[in-house]
């Protein structure tokens, strides 16, 4: 059985490709799983020796060590990369957009930041190792978090205690963001049911979509991830 892709690769010329993250970061967990990333960056190796990457996200989050190890891969590779938060990028998927050169987001778009968690099943050894990884990974989100923005360590652990929401301004003001751009409709980018699990997520963002008008540009590149991951 083949691996079921979440992310779409799309070179546009010689020196410059996309990658497109839009909805959960992985159906399924990435622990203890060394195939799905190493096909992962073997696709973004197949790009060839570009020089930048246009990233562009709009992610409830997911599979925490898939976002972490997707974070590791953007992070290395030489080519510089622009992260786009098209809509929102919650959870695991905040960490991704810290592996970005620059980071643009719409005057309307969100961030998330919490703490890592996760659904394992297993006997009590295999929880213990999940448990340890989970610390390790929390520990590196925050300097991570810390590296990209002005904010201290301190700081970053409370954002992370607390489910933090985070706007374009607020993201920008900590360094998490270098540009702001103008609003863009993203309203029925998500499901709802994604937004539930959060204790403070947005109340727009927990309501039943309504149907209207997308922007041209979202709704291509929703197309474009529907026909690349037939």
């Amino acid at each position: 059985m083949g691996i079921k892709k979440f992310w779409s690769f799309k070179a546009k010329d010689e020196k410059t490709s996309e990658l497109l993250l839009y909805g959960e970061i992985a159906s399924s967990t990435w622990w203890g799983d060394e195939v799905t990333p190493k096909q992962f960056k073997e696709d973004l190796d197949a790009l060839g020796d570009i020089e930048t990457l246009n990233v562009f996200i709009n992610s409830p989050g997911g599979d925490v060590f898939a976002g972490q190890a997707i974070y590791s891969i953007l992070k290395r590779h030489k080519a510089k990369v622009n992260v786009y938060v098209d809509g929102i990028a919650a959870s695991i998927a905040s960490l991704i957009v810290m592996a970005g050169d620059k980071v643009i987001m719409p005057e309307n778009a969100m961030m998330m930041v919490h703490n890592p968690w996760t659904i394992a099943v297993g006997n009590a050894e295999e929880f213990r190792k999940i448990a340890d990884d989970m610390d390790k990974i929390r520990d590196s989100m925050i300097v991570a978090y810390e590296n990209r923005s002005a904010l201290m360590k301190e700081e970053i652990v409370e954002l992370l205690d607390a489910e933090t929401w985070l706007s374009a301004e607020d993201c920008k003001e900590y360094g998490f963001c270098d540009e702001i751009e103008e609003a863009k409709e993203v309203a029925a980018s998500l499901d709802e049911k994604y937004f539930a699990r959060y204790k403070n997520a947005p109340k727009k963002l927990r309501e039943p979509r309504t149907k209207g008008v997308e922007d041209e540009e979202l709704r291509k590149r929703k197309l474009a991830i529907e026909l690349e991951l037939l």
